[in-house]
């Protein structure tokens, strides 16, 4: 059943293009992902589709029988409503008779009951109060009695997602569900339930988010907003930046072409006179065309972050024995560490455990109970923080940087300006020019990033850095940290960026209690759901004895044996074949031959690992 159809799509703000003869669909049963660069329009997009905004040309055709619903950064609210009364005001004929029975069991009058549980038969609505519950339970809201007005802003956006997803589960229409950024303010444990809620439920999703494994393991196609244009890709993740590369690959070598052409067709325009033959004209036409592509600026505009970083001396960052506590809550107990150069450590732990009071005791804004922190003379802190940057709402982007310094050190020996650095975070003179209170959230957010970088630190703390960069913003971040030679501290829930950046992890375990553990985020998690088994010592006889010195090895069964044979044969013809199409895709011009292609190989790469994880099981049956 198809939801949406868009034809030749085109919609721009002043003389600022965000897109142009854009077409797609969205079908019954599509878990899609937009991705792009903030400013590229994909929440105008949004907007478009939720009829907040309409198209300055093209077609948008939305099939009358389907609702959507929408997970937003902004939530409204009553803040004298309760969490209860707040997810109940759906207006649905199952949320309707859960009320309805709900006020029954107050009044206890029994001919209300009795409407009540028909109507909740009728409606299928005990279905629906489990799986709130359900979805309560998982997404850690327990209390529905609290006025909305005293929830954190983290726990408002967990209750405005409960109420989605019962909203979604009320309704028996049809439903496209659109959710912007869902994983911001949900620890770990929440994020990998909901992506496994939504990867499994029979549910129509087009997501923006900058959390990558959470992409991958919801989503299987990929909208990628560029150039005015909008690029489909089927697949993971990594399906969408191998077919990125490839079409930017392609598009460098017909610009190549074109150039040689160019300079030839040139020299005859200058030589032809002023009275051009009919014959001529078409020559003219295609000489004017082969200039427009000649002349394609491929030259993506992004972050250069290198600086030069203040030395570090010997003597880095020293905790010995810090306690803190507030009240009977216990947030340190008897912590010890001593940071070491270049170190780049994760910390982890349930939202309240004390991560953001062990960076604010590290950097003295805070006091320990017990114990001393030590720092380095030369170290110069630079802190990331979750509230944002403090400005004054008519102040102009540009004057904000320039009260740090009106020029930035760059690693080889030259500075630049206060503009010139602000247009490496892809703010442009207009932009400079204009209050911080006209910026998105995700400007808001680009420009702190660069508020912190700008003062040259070399020991940067970074607290939920991710929430509301885009994607090519922290992959360029993540490029940039790796190769930092300062000490790092991040606190963060996006598991894709902690694993790429951070070789050793501080979790908080509960209790004032930090694990200090060496590896990656993803290698913790696993460490944490390993069940160590414990086998009972058996009596020593000569049969065990024997065992023990003399393991030997398993045997497979002839099927196993055949099937190992089998593919023993085929992984050297699958390799060869991928090699072959790997080799085409790097010649080819024709899109529609190189998405075919594209599709051939991620069928064979699917093939060839399945092959080779069935290898590996069988060789370890053989020991």
């Amino acid at each position: 059943m198809n939801y949406i159809s868009a034809e030749n799509l085109s919609k721009s703000f002043g003389v600022k293009m965000l897109f142009k003869n854009i077409n797609f669909n969205i079908n019954e049963g599509d878990k899609i992902a937009i991705v792009a660069k903030n400013g590229s329009g994909k929440s105008t997009l949004l907007k478009i589709l939720l009829g907040k905004e309409i198209a300055d040309e093209g077609k948008i055709v939305i099939n009358k029988d389907i609702q959507i619903v929408l997970f937003d950064q902004e939530i409204t609210f009553d803040a004298k409503m309760s969490i209860e009364d707040f997810i109940m005001t759906l207006d649905s004929a199952p949320i309707l008779a859960l009320k309805k029975y709900h006020q029954s069991l107050i009044s206890h009058d029994p001919k209300e009951m009795e409407v009540a549980l028909h109507e909740m038969e009728l409606h299928k609505a005990w279905d629906l109060e489990n799986e709130m519950k359900l979805i309560l339970s998982q997404l850690k809201i327990s209390n529905l009695s609290i006025p909305m007005g005293k929830l954190s802003g983290g726990e408002v956006k967990r209750v405005a997602l409960a109420k989605l997803l019962v909203e979604t589960r009320a309704e028996h229409r049809h439903t496209l569900l659109i959710m912007d950024e869902p994983t911001n303010h949900l620890d770990v444990d929440m994020v990998e339930w909901l992506e496994n809620y939504l990867s499994k439920e029979k549910i129509t999703l087009l997501l923006v988010t900058h959390d990558r494994y959470f992409l991958d393991a919801v989503c299987d196609i990929i909208w990628e907003m560029e150039d005015f244009q909008l690029y489909t890709h089927n697949g993971a993740y990594a399906t969408y930046l191998e077919n990125k590369m490839i079409r930017e690959d392609n598009l460098n070598s017909s610009i190549d072409k074109a150039n040689n052409l160019y300079r030839k067709e040139l020299e005859w325009m200058r030589r032809q006179p002023k009275a051009r033959t009919t014959k001529s004209k078409s020559r003219i036409d295609a000489f004017y065309e082969t200039e427009k592509i000649a002349k394609t600026n491929t030259q993506k505009q992004g972050l250069a972050l290198d600086f030069e970083m203040k030395r570090l001396g010997n003597k880095i960052l020293e905790l010995k024995n810090i306690d803190k506590r507030f009240g009977d809550k216990i947030l340190l107990k008897d912590f010890s560490y001593q940071f070491q150069r270049g170190e780049k450590i994760g910390i982890v732990g349930k939202n309240g455990a004390g991560k953001s009071t062990l960076l604010n005791i590290i950097q003295g804004l805070e006091n320990a109970d017990n114990g001393s922190v030590e720092t380095g003379e030369t170290i110069k802190f630079g802190y990331f923080s979750q509230k944002g940057l403090v400005y004054n709402e008519d102040e102009r982007v540009i004057d904000f940087i320039k009260e740090i310094s009106e020029n930035f050190p760059m690693a080889n020996g030259k500075t630049i300006s206060a503009s010139q650095f602000l247009r490496l975070f892809l703010f442009d003179d207009i932009t400079q020019y204009s209050p911080i209170s006209k910026l998105s959230g995700g400007e808001k957010r680009r420009l702190h990033l660069m508020f912190v970088l700008y003062q040259n630190p070399n020991f940067l703390i970074f607290d939920e850095p991710t929430n509301d960069l885009d994607l090519p913003t922290l992959t360029v971040l993540e490029n940039f940290l790796q190769q930092f030679q300062g000490s790092v501290i991040i606190v963060s829930h996006d598991r894709y960026f902690m694993d790429r950046i951070v070789g050793n992890i501080l979790a908080f375990e509960g209790d004032g209690n930090i694990k200090n553990f060496t590896g990656n985020f993803s290698e913790y998690r696993l460490s944490k759901k390993e069940i160590p088994i414990t086998t009972p010592s058996l009596p020593e006889t000569k049969t065990t004895t024997e065992t023990k010195n003399n393991p030997g090895k398993k045997k497979l069964s002839y099927k196993e044996q055949r099937e190992l044979e089998t593919i023993e044969k085929e992984m050297p013809m699958l390799e060869e074949k991928r090699n072959k199409i790997l080799a085409q895709l790097n010649n080819e011009n024709d899109y529609q031959i190189i998405a075919n292609l594209s599709a051939e190989l991620e069928n064979l790469t699917e093939e060839l690992e399945s092959h080779e994880l069935r290898w590996l099981e069988l060789q370890e049956i053989l020991g």
